[in-house]
């Protein structure tokens, strides 16, 4: 890609209002980007539209680019028909998208960056670092390239995949706002989950905007010396600090936050961390604090038994354990769901196929 073409704009990531603005200037009418736009989230190329003319595509090449995310590989499960993606992007870099099967219909956990620099130990996606953020026309595009290649509507994100979506915080929420248009891919907020390991000063951004999409916080530990020796994010932010921010997103936005429980055999699976789990979030979520309508904060905890990577050490914890930290959660008053694990027989965990295209030693990046 030429210095020139980049300097265009993603066409996936602009707004209709965007594109009715551009266009103008080249003396097409105001309908033109509803066309255009509503076309490129059903995954056609501006080349195959047949509602607009040679002079439309010209205007088009003249002031945006665009490239969907192509299947570098797709794995499907015999299992429950959970769908991974390795996506190769325009730069060559690649990330994931898995798209999962639930009753309600079909969800899709994207990628926000390629790579990651939190440094989360147990996590296969940010070994090597960050590389770079993904614009809002990638982020869209994982979607798109989903649905078409699929030949299926996706009804639901999450934001879980490769990278921290807060920490591409200004893409991420563009994002949101497109997918969320009613003239494009038509996702509702309520029907998106976004998942941080917790940068507080992002969060409390977020909450300003008051977008009701569910907030989901990766926890893992109940007190700072283990969190932050599997987590670095948490010498930045400690967990008091995390939770009042959690507090306060509840109190403005009224959504319910969920907490994401990794569980780590040896290191935060007894039921003695199972104890200090609901202490810790009784006491900083309950009872004194409340919603907007006096509600004391509703805690959800979904357990995830970690994925074991090579390069991580990581063991995930035996059945029995998994089930007393649950039953133990909920016995202090604390919901708690054990993730049903899908696609396990592609290994559809976030991170593992990118670091298989790579080669062991991996794409360096930047970390925290």
């Amino acid at each position: 890609m030429t210095d020139r073409q980049t300097e265009k704009r993603d066409l996936l990531g602009m707004l209709p209002e965007e594109l009715q603005t551009e266009l103008a200037k080249y003396g097409e009418p105001s309908f033109r980007a509803k066309q255009i736009f509503s076309q490129l989230h059903r995954g056609v190329r501006p080349d195959e539209m047949t509602n607009i003319g040679a002079a439309a595509k010209e205007a088009l090449a003249s002031f945006s680019r665009y490239y969907l995310p192509q299947p570098e590989q797709k794995l499907v499960s015999a299992i429950d028909g959970t769908v991974k993606y390795l996506f190769r992007l325009h730069d060559g870099n690649c990330v994931e998208s898995v798209v999962m099967k639930y009753e309600h219909g079909l969800t899709i956990c994207i990628s926000s960056q390629v790579g990651c620099r939190m440094g989360c130990k147990f996590c296969a996606s940010t070994i090597g670092g960050r590389v770079r953020d993904l614009d809002t026309g990638e982020l869209v595009g994982q979607i798109v390239a989903a649905q078409k290649d699929l030949g299926v509507r996706i009804a639901g994100i999450v934001m879980m995949g490769i990278g921290e979506p807060l920490d591409n915080y200004d893409n991420v929420v563009r994002f949101l706002r497109l997918v969320n248009h009613p003239d494009g891919l038509n996702i509702g907020y309520r029907h998106i989950s976004l998942s941080t390991c917790g940068l507080v000063d992002r969060i409390y951004d977020l909450m300003k905007l008051d977008l009701p999409i569910t907030l989901s916080i990766s926890l893992h530990a109940a007190d700072d010396e283990t969190r932050s020796s599997i987590m670095p994010v948490n010498k930045r932010y400690p967990i008091d600090t995390l939770l009042d921010a959690c507090a306060s997103y509840f109190a403005h936005t009224g959504r319910r936050i969920s907490f994401e429980y990794t569980l780590i055999a040896g290191k935060n699976d007894s039921p003695k961390a199972a104890v200090a789990l609901a202490d810790l979030l009784n006491r900083k979520l309950r009872p004194e604090r409340r919603g907007p309508e006096g509600g004391a904060v509703p805690i959800h905890v979904n357990l995830i038994p970690v994925n074991e990577v090579s390069e991580t050490g990581f063991t995930h914890s035996e059945k029995a354990a998994v089930r007393r930290f649950a039953e133990i959660l909920e016995q202090h008053g604390i919901r708690a769901t054990v993730r049903r694990r899908l696609g396990s027989d592609i290994n559809a965990s976030c991170g593992q196929l990118r670091r298989q295209a790579l080669g062991a030693s991996g794409q360096g990046g930047d970390a925290l």
